[in-house]
């Protein structure tokens, strides 16, 4: 029988075993593996739902605009909408990124060695996370430390254990310096107040940016290397023409999306591709299954960074709830890799640096490699 532990190392033969959806004891819910199905499930909210007590997210900080449906969701995600388009994502945070992106290279380009999720991937998403939350006077190591107390406890919920204390105390403590930052002027926190939030609906919101924002950026930005590192005819493509890196990012987010599975409650009995589908049942949709499918992508198993539609990926997922924070994160990931692999001679994955892993976050653990030093 497959275990969670299992689908935490390498989920996709299952995945493709049951696509286009099928029951899996080991998270007792429905898996949807198929594109089609995953934007039928995603796209269909009344059907479908987030809002549901067991929802992981919402146990550990509240409700949000990732656990709320309907009239709900639209108050809660309206305030950043704008904040997060494409024009204000380019002009509010392209700077700050390429600024951050040297200084973070710059400290590990003399080194020769270095693990880039410690050194680069994860403070660049810490960082810009802050920023925008108007958190930038609090520690980066504070920030990071909010992150993975939380994102652990979620993870944790979602595999049938109990939110953490670690997870209410680091919640507790982002509540805390939240609201007291709720008055800077130039804040996506600040200007979601303003609109109409409540400091606790604020704060939810916040929790979800902070690790969704720092989940999303550090996992693409690992998996992209990793994809990368252990594909040297690719990568050999991309250093020779840099155009391809945007869509090589698009392609490892499609292999591996830095969150691999959403879930949805049914609210009624219905039928999914021949799946008798009961009322509350879980339906988990799997980004990665999707990203997956050989029906939308040929030889999906295979990293193609010329891949014509690997931006046809559901990484981001879709409908009402698709990735605020998508725009940015792409920002971030190009930028990081960009500046990694031109200013990084000759870079290289050491052979014991581990792969992605995880069942709802799936990024490596570290990504270890070296280069040629001046």
């Amino acid at each position: 029988m497959t275990t969670v532990a299992d689908l935490e190392r390498d989920p996709h033969a299952l995945l493709a075993s049951i696509r286009p959806v099928g029951w899996v004891d080991a998270l007792d819910g429905w898996v949807v593996t198929s594109r089609e199905l995953a934007m039928q499930v995603m796209r269909d909210p009344a059907t479908f739902t987030v809002d549901d007590p067991r929802f992981s997210t919402a146990q550990v900080v509240g409700p949000s605009m990732l656990s709320l449906d309907g009239s709900a969701h639209a108050a809660h995600r309206a305030p950043f909408e704008h904040p997060f388009s494409l024009a204000q994502t380019r002009a509010r945070f392209t700077t700050f990124v390429e600024e951050e992106t040297d200084r973070l290279v710059s400290l590990i380009e003399p080194l020769g060695a270095a693990d880039l999720r410690r050194t680069v991937a994860g403070p660049l998403s810490v960082a810009v996370v802050a920023h925008s939350l108007g958190l930038a006077q609090t520690e980066a190591a504070t920030v990071l430390g909010w992150y993975q107390d939380i994102s652990s406890s979620v993870s944790g919920v979602s595999a049938g254990h109990p939110v953490t204390a670690e997870g209410a105390a680091a919640f507790a403590r982002l509540h805390a310096h939240v609201a007291g930052s709720i008055d800077q002027a130039d804040s996506l926190i600040a200007e979601a107040a303003r609109a109409g939030l409540g400091t606790d609906e604020v704060v939810a919101n916040a929790a979800v940016l902070m690790f969704g924002g720092i989940e999303t950026t550090e996992g693409m930005i690992t998996n992209a290397l990793w994809h990368l590192l252990t594909n040297p005819s690719q990568l050999a493509l991309v250093l020779a023409d840099m155009s391809l890196l945007p869509n090589a990012v698009e392609e490892s987010l499609r292999l591996e999306p830095a969150a691999a599975v959403v879930d949805r409650y049914a609210t009624r009995d219905v039928e999914l591709a021949g799946a008798s589908i009961k009322r509350g049942d879980l339906v988990t949709v799997s980004l990665a299954g999707a990203g997956r499918d050989p029906a939308v992508f040929p030889d999906p198993d295979v990293f193609d960074v010329r891949r014509s539609n690997a931006r046809r990926h559901l990484a981001f997922a879709s409908g009402p709830h698709i990735c605020l924070g998508m725009h940015l994160a792409r920002l971030e990931a190009v930028t990081a890799l960009t500046a990694l692999l031109t200013r990084l001679p000759d870079l290289r994955l050491d052979p014991g640096s581990p792969p992605p892993r995880g069942l709802v976050f799936r990024k490596p653990t570290a990504v270890d490699v070296s280069w040629t030093a001046a």
